[in-house]
């Protein structure tokens, strides 16, 4: 009889649990033991059909989703904290959240997006950022450089990452360090192969091919990220067609000597009124980087997000969800964005005031979206060639990282009607 009662009160309980656990919440704020990881919970959900709200400026930017054993156990087995609640509770956090006085709102998640990354398939000695996430977090991409993009296969994806990548044709200019480097004569030749078996006379002129499709891809609804050089050798690239901006070690001709009197800054998506650097043994492309003029000293290195509208302003408002609002600065071959040289129409969204740099922006053309993050690694200061890459495990809550995963989300929000 006493069996009974144990077994009875222990169906009560189990059935009681499956009534009230109706929802999961994954909570963004302090409390996250693995923030990165939480993005990858999203992505599977919706790769696998569900769907998820995400609770912006609630908890850090938390996500709501329907409560299923799989999904609990997901979050279980990759160490992501979670809680289950109620139907009642979770009609709760949504009603407090719609309130009008409050800068948070609830942006449903449908699809999960297509992920490339631009990546030459030889070795690099280097890493990306953008990857080391995407692998941390268990987000599938696949890896797609010039052969693809020329052949149309750019159509297939919905959201595209640029890293460490020199659209100019001058490889990093990294010639007067690195020219002797078997890694740099063997990458040379590569891209000097590649182009002339797709039917370019010089690499610069590949990559304007790509630089130009990418921005059509852009245009026509795609999602762009880039971080470090390839922010900006984009949109030099971009602005320097029919120009010669290479001197002779890298495409065999001089480089026009008035080619800054002749960039055309219409045709960029980010930056304006730069001057480039014709000089081959100068690191920096233009002076649109400000790794080079900033006086900011690692322990005093931060950048502050902005604050935007949840509910008039979306978009941003999921870009730079947080648990801070402070995040440490990280150098890289381009690190920052010098303000005068960003266009008036393009948004900061990040930036070290004191410095008069950006550091993290963001802007739409047509019908899609790009964002430019400065730096190559959040969590490895001042990251050089051949150094190991970071090991994500010792960063789950990493501030800086976050800010790439909500680029590699946001692709998922399902589009609101224009408020009037």
């Amino acid at each position: 009889m006493q069996m009974k009662k144990i077994f009875l009160l222990f169906f009560f309980l189990i059935i009681k649990k499956s009534i009230w656990a109706a929802f999961i919440l994954i909570p963004m704020n302090e409390d996250q033991t693995d923030h990165l990881k939480a993005y990858g919970i999203s992505y599977w959900i919706l790769e696998s059909g569900g769907s998820v709200q995400w609770l912006l400026n609630y908890e850090g930017g938390s996500f709501l989703t329907a409560f299923t054993k799989e999904v609990e156990n997901e979050c279980l087995i990759r160490g992501v904290k979670y809680k289950t609640i109620a139907d009642g509770q979770a009609s709760a956090i949504l009603n407090d959240i719609s309130r009008p006085e409050v800068n948070m709102d609830a942006v449903k998640l449908e699809k999960a997006p297509r992920i490339a990354v631009y990546s030459p398939k030889n070795k690099q000695p280097w890493d990306d950022a953008v990857t080391l996430a995407l692998s941390y977090a268990e987000i599938p991409y696949d890896i797609i450089y010039d052969e693809e993009i020329v052949a149309g296969k750019l159509a297939e994806y919905d959201w595209l990452h640029l890293h460490h990548e020199d659209f100019t044709g001058q490889y990093g200019k990294f010639w007067i360090s690195y020219r002797g480097a078997p890694w740099y004569v063997a990458n040379q030749k590569e891209a000097e192969s590649v182009a002339m078996k797709l039917g370019f006379a010089k690499v610069s002129q590949l990559k304007l091919f790509v630089a130009k499709t990418i921005k059509e891809f852009v245009f026509r609804g795609g999602f762009l990220f880039a971080m470090c050089s390839a922010t900006d050798s984009i949109d030099i690239a971009l602005a320097a067609e029919g120009v010669d901006i290479c001197q002779s070690m890298f495409d065999g001709d001089p480089a026009d000597p008035g080619a800054n009197e002749k960039l055309d800054y219409s045709k960029t998506f980010a930056f304006t009124n730069f001057k480039i650097s014709l000089d081959p043994a100068v690191y920096e492309f233009s002076d649109i980087d400000a790794t080079s003029t900033r006086t900011l000293q690692a322990e005093n290195d931060y950048f502050s997000l902005f604050e935007f509208s949840a509910k008039w302003d979306p978009v941003p408002t999921m870009l730079c969800q947080n648990h801070t609002s402070l995040v440490s600065g990280f150098m890289g071959q381009t690190t920052s964005f010098n303000k005068k040289t960003i266009k008036p129409n393009v948004l900061i969204m990040g930036e070290n005031k004191a410095a008069s740099e950006a550091r993290y922006i963001h802007g739409e053309l047509g019908k899609g979206t790009w964002t430019f993050y400065g730096g190559h690694d959040p969590e490895d200061y001042q990251h050089f060639v051949s150094d190991p890459p970071t090991d994500l495990n010792l960063h789950p809550n990493s501030a800086g990282y976050r800010l790439i995963l909500n680029n590699v989300l946001f692709p998922a929000a399902k589009k609101k009607k224009q408020k009037t």
